[in-house]
């Protein structure tokens, strides 16, 4: 991936451009205000912990600049890498991603006598998470060209990215955006046939998000195909125990920063001297709002025959469980989750009925049928199956398990065939870029003028000729813009958009 060609020089620039943009947008004092005047602040019953450090004057400044980026879940996050899991709730974040903030402050210890822990803190989230949205991006565009091996798409796929509905949320104090790089760079390293890089990655993400564990899949299918593949060629047993054994270690590989949390919180909790102090403006905290620490009664769920805490916190605290959301009341939430959910599943049925025996036999069959040795590049590329596969059992599982409004950004963090699928759109419904490629030997680079003189990036093109654009490309690019905007201007007003 390094060093960087042209179009991913163009990538990483449209993402500095759109990061720098959205970070002007919640730090500028005049943006804010027009923000504020818009929306005002909105008085959220969410986790708002006490701040223990004295506040100077450069820490007020802080909080005036990036305090937006401290909202919902964010608060979280940030509670957890300044006093760590205290509050039994604390414990459906997973410890990743305060780690890495926990790294962040220490390149920023020159400051600590000018600045307080959380003021470096929050210095340190908007910074790393501008890091991993660009890194983000850059493996996203990696990965298309070895999946889709078309570099047009996989570039307008990596554009796009940096256009995410989920765009708050790689921005702000949320766990997104270094997920997001960790699991894009996993697969490009698992298409490169490097399984334990690709493994090492793929467990860093289960420490940093649940939904990691899902990634096993990608594990479990490499490892498939090459047995498939070698039927008939090597010793069918002793490549039957080699896939066995094979499976078992990705499963445990993955498993094992789930389950080394869980042990974590079985010890806080279910263990007896093992809790921490806690000051007490915290310990109030606890009494007031009823929150559970562990110095207080054992929970029920260290009874259980396997103790896990996360699942106790979803069902408890969150409420989370197959069609618990489905209520009246719920309406506005599903609509905010519609645009996603139709997005991924006009995908998905359009892969499918393009290759539906391929579908039936998983891509594993083998036989005499060679149509599919020369498959045609692209978002209809075998290859894809998988990753089809994966981002149809997340918004499956969300849609029926979850608060179905994180929708956009659990799956805009984490599977990109929610940018393949606008792409290969863009690419074959916009006649705009259709006719580019109508120029044998046109490089990918060259300029993309579309009435721009030296424009070289054609996302940006379609936005300055939105009036010839077909309607595919205006619901496409309406949609990834005012999610986009709409996100920054209610999520930093603590209105929910979580």
């Amino acid at each position: 991936m390094w060093p960087l060609n042209p179009s991913q020089k163009e990538v990483l620039r449209f993402a500095v451009s759109c990061r720098a943009l959205t970070l002007m947008l919640q730090v500028s004092h005049s943006c804010l205000a027009l923000f504020n005047a818009i929306i005002p602040d909105h008085h959220a019953e969410a986790f708002s912990p006490p701040h223990l450090a004295p506040s100077g004057f450069m820490d007020q400044i802080v909080q005036s600049l990036l305090g937006g980026l401290s909202r919902w879940d964010a608060e979280h996050f940030l509670f957890i890498a300044e006093h760590g899991y205290l509050y039994e709730h604390n414990f459906a974040f997973f410890p990743g991603f305060p780690l890495a903030l926990l790294i962040g402050t220490e390149l920023l210890r020159p400051l600590r006598g000018l600045l307080n822990q959380r003021s470096c803190l929050l210095i340190s989230a908007a910074s790393l998470n501008s890091l991993f949205f660009l890194l983000a991006a850059v493996a996203l565009h990696d990965l298309g060209c070895l999946v889709l091996r078309c570099p047009r798409q996989a570039f307008y796929a990596a554009l796009l990215f940096c256009l995410s509905p989920a765009n708050v949320f790689l921005t702000a104090g949320y766990s997104e955006a270094l997920f997001a790089f960790l699991t894009f760079s996993a697969m490009g390293q698992l298409e490169r046939g490097r399984v334990l890089t690709s493994g090492l990655l793929f467990a860093l993400a289960t420490g940093v998000r649940s939904n990691g564990l899902v990634s096993v899949g990608f594990l479990l299918y490499s490892q498939c195909q090459g047995f498939f593949s070698s039927l008939g060629v090597l010793n069918p047993l002793r490549q039957l125990f080699k896939l066995l054994a094979s499976l078992c270690l990705s499963v445990l590989a993955l498993s094992l920063p789930f389950a080394l949390f869980q042990y974590y919180a079985y010890t806080q909790f279910c263990l007896p001297g093992s809790a921490h102090s806690i000051p007490k403006p915290l310990m109030q905290l606890a009494v007031d709002k009823g929150y559970r620490i562990a110095e207080g009664n054992e929970p029920p769920w260290c009874s259980w025959d396997l103790p896990l805490i996360y699942s106790y916190i979803q069902d408890v605290y969150w409420n989370v469980g197959f069609l618990r959301y489905y209520e009246l009341k719920q309406i506005p939430n599903f609509l905010l989750a519609a645009p996603v959910t139709v997005l991924v599943s006009c995908a998905t049925w359009t892969y499918v009925t393009t290759h539906p025996w391929l579908c039936l036999t998983l891509g594993l069959q083998r036989g005499k049928n060679k149509t599919l040795e020369k498959p045609n590049p692209g978002f209809h590329s075998p290859q894809v199956f998988v990753y089809m596969v994966h981002a149809s059992v997340l918004l499956l599982f969300g849609g029926l398990c979850m608060h179905v409004q994180v929708l956009t950004r659990f799956l805009g963090s984490s599977t990109p065939f929610m940018y393949w699928f606008p792409a290969y759109l863009l690419q074959n419904q916009e006649p705009l870029l259709r006719s580019l490629e109508k120029i044998p030997g046109k490089p990918l680079m060259e300029d993309f003028t579309l009435g721009q003189k030296g424009l070289r990036n054609p996302i940006m093109g379609l936005l300055y000729n939105w009036k010839t654009c077909s309607p595919v490309t205006r619901c496409i690019l309406g949609y990834f813009l005012t999610y986009w905007l709409l996100g920054l201007l209610l999520h930093c007003n603590f209105l929910p958009w979580t």
